[in-house]
């Protein structure tokens, strides 16, 4: 179903990428939750919460990059297909520290957490989605 990218660790255009699972957001979230318990109990309760609720979507989601969509999977169930024809622009926000990605289709915008390899992500949608600004 998916393939790995080519020697010089960027995808080919023609290749469905999976992307790997980054866990960093939803563990740095959880992590400071611990001191903030501290200051605010309640407020670490929900930075806990929404840590381990996105730790959870990390490890059952699958984002694949096809040829012309993005496909996001739970096990083998295909969730929701994201055509890239409709696409009219994406970002990834604050790139060195990748929390964020936007994106906008011709009906709606999406934001989504940075719960995979931010780095394929973005080379992936230069070659299949470039940007317009």
């Amino acid at each position: 179903m998916t393939t790995t990218p080519s020697t010089s660790g960027v995808p080919i255009a023609t290749e469905t990428v999976q992307l790997a699972p980054s866990y960093a957001l939803p563990i740095a979230l959880v992590l400071i939750a611990i001191p903030t318990v501290l200051l605010q109990p309640w407020v670490a309760g929900i930075l806990a919460l929404f840590g381990l609720f996105l730790l959870f979507q990390t490890a059952t989601l699958r984002l694949l990059l096809t040829v012309t969509a993005l496909d996001i999977y739970r096990g083998e169930t295909l969730i929701r297909r994201f055509p890239y024809q409709d696409w009219q622009n994406w970002r990834i926000f604050w790139f060195n520290l990748p929390i964020l990605f936007y994106f906008r289709e011709v009906k709606s915008i999406h934001f989504l957490p940075i719960l995979f390899d931010p780095k394929m992500l973005r080379a992936c949608l230069e070659q299949r989605c470039p940007v317009t600004r």
